[in-house]
């Protein structure tokens, strides 16, 4: 078994404590602890003090790339690029944004609406409605400084995928196995401190997942055929864990990087359903992606081992 979570819990709390005293606080509070990226005084200017960024000036504007747009500030995904339309106003516009994410203010003279991250609140922009500029009748103006991207494919064309599925080892032990696969890398998504550190994510304050970023050839295989792998590889319908580990940072999750991603997932989702599968898997758009240590990666290659709760299970 990777932990024995009253073991972990504990050294964890005393490392931690340690690092506290002697380097200062680490800023996880209550059961979701909270720490930012690190801004420049421009980005302070518009994301903190509510600037505004000078027209056509910002890397986003006509920026036009399948992927996710997440808070510069804290990384919480805000908007998927299907979202994204060419205005024409000199800021990136959006004429949606993902659900319970973007947060709307009225300015104090009531002229406007202001737009801000719904997590850590982060000046992003404004909304208007009425423009008829797409059929949503809605456009979300906001600075590209207050704006990170993560793109949906790499450099070299390969798209992405990323799971959570227990332990990284096994899911990516299993996922590099598959044809396509160009790289399978193991690591930390979806919580709400920047810059996890593998203890910190142990303490279940963070809200990370342990992930794996999967990379393919859509030449070779298809997303479909990697989210059904996945599927099949730990056991969806485990709650709080998988198999002997349990802890928050071991639930179920495909985290989406394109719309047509996410309409995938939960169609296999359904399927399984239908089986009498009680699936407890949780869909989330993708955001950013911490890699987990070096000790971490290529486990069971380095250590001759063998998965202890991950084999293939027929499904579908």
């Amino acid at each position: 078994m990777k932990h024995k979570a009253l073991n972990v819990a504990f050294v964890t709390a005393v490392v931690l404590g340690i690092s506290a005293l002697l380097f200062g606080n680490t800023g996880l509070k209550g059961d979701h602890g909270m720490r930012f990226n690190d801004l420049t005084p421009e980005e302070k200017r518009v994301i903190e003090n509510k600037g505004t960024e000078a027209p056509g000036s910002g890397k986003f504007n006509l920026h036009d790339q399948p992927g996710v747009y997440v808070c510069r500030k804290c990384g919480f995904p805000l908007y998927l690029s299907e979202h994204k339309f060419h205005s024409g106003c000199g800021w990136p516009s959006f004429d949606g944004e993902l659900p319970g994410r973007v947060a709307r203010t009225p300015d104090p003279d009531g002229r406007r609406v202001e737009i801000t991250c719904s997590r850590c609140g982060a000046h992003l922009g404004h909304v208007f409605e009425g423009e008829s500029l797409t059929p949503k009748n809605t456009r979300h103006c906001v600075n590209s400084i207050s704006l990170d991207f993560v793109p949906a494919f790499t450099e070299e064309g390969h798209e992405k995928a990323a799971f959570a599925g227990g332990c990284f080892w096994g899911v990516e032990h299993l996922m590099k196995a598959e044809p396509g696969v160009f790289s399978v890398t193991s690591g930390y998504t979806g919580g709400t401190v920047s810059r996890p550190t593998y203890e910190e994510v142990c303490t279940g304050k963070t809200g990370h997942f342990e992930a794996v970023m999967v990379t393919f050839d859509p030449a070779i295989t298809d997303y479909r055929t990697l989210a059904k792998i996945f599927f099949e590889i730990h056991d969806p319908a485990q709650e709080g864990g998988q198999g002997p580990d349990i802890g928050s940072q071991y639930r179920s999750a495909v985290f989406h990087f394109t719309k047509k991603q996410g309409e995938i997932a939960a169609e296999l989702i359904e399927q399984l359903k239908s089986k009498g599968l009680a699936v407890k898997t949780l869909l989330l758009p993708a955001g950013v992606f911490y890699q987990a240590e070096e000790y971490h990666q290529d486990y069971y290659e380095r250590t001759g081992k063998v998965p202890y709760c991950h084999s293939r299970v027929k499904r579908f």
